[in-house]
């Protein structure tokens, strides 16, 4: 019994530090962060989920509040923290696959859901097609090269840092 409650509390608590850290590095770089080019440095984090399923609610509630203090329009503020969450869930759900595997969610998540915020939320005039090119090469910089920088620092520690998986 206190196992399962330390448990959960790790859990949260992992969660609070993941939420926190991601709105930290959101509004920190938000001239990067925001906009129909954005490389979000926070995104590398979405690789967590292969170390901690606590990384799930914690990057999605940091993509909340961040597009909350950033100031973003109600359809970003749920849409874009949506495409944060189903980029987590579905990295945690390849955790065990090739690791080069764990970024291609939120790099798809947020190149597909992205452009039609900027487009319907915005009012940005640039085609959709042109926006999803843009965002995607954004969360390559920031899923795939941060994040696998990222994942490779942190797993040589995975035991230590992590204790839940």
């Amino acid at each position: 019994m206190k196992e399962s409650r330390n448990n959960k509390v790790l859990f949260m608590a992992q969660a609070a530090m993941i939420a926190a850290i991601y709105m930290v590095l959101t509004l920190l770089f938000a001239p990067f962060s925001y906009g129909e080019v954005q490389v979000r440095i926070s995104e590398a984090l979405t690789i967590l989920p292969v170390f901690t399923p606590a990384a799930i609610p914690g990057l999605f509630i940091g993509c909340l509040l961040s597009n909350i203090l950033g100031g973003m329009a109600l359809p970003d503020i749920i849409f874009g923290s949506l495409a944060t969450l189903i980029g987590a869930f579905f990295t945690w759900q390849l955790r065990h696959k090739n690791k080069f595997l764990a970024p291609l969610p939120p790099i798809v998540s947020n190149m597909i859901i992205v452009p039609f915020i900027l487009r319907y939320a915005y009012q940005v005039p640039l085609p959709i097609p042109f926006m999803m090119l843009t965002i995607g090469i954004g969360e390559v910089i920031s899923c795939g090269v941060l994040g696998m920088l990222l994942y490779t620092a942190l797993n040589k520690y995975r035991r230590t840092i992590f204790r839940i998986s």
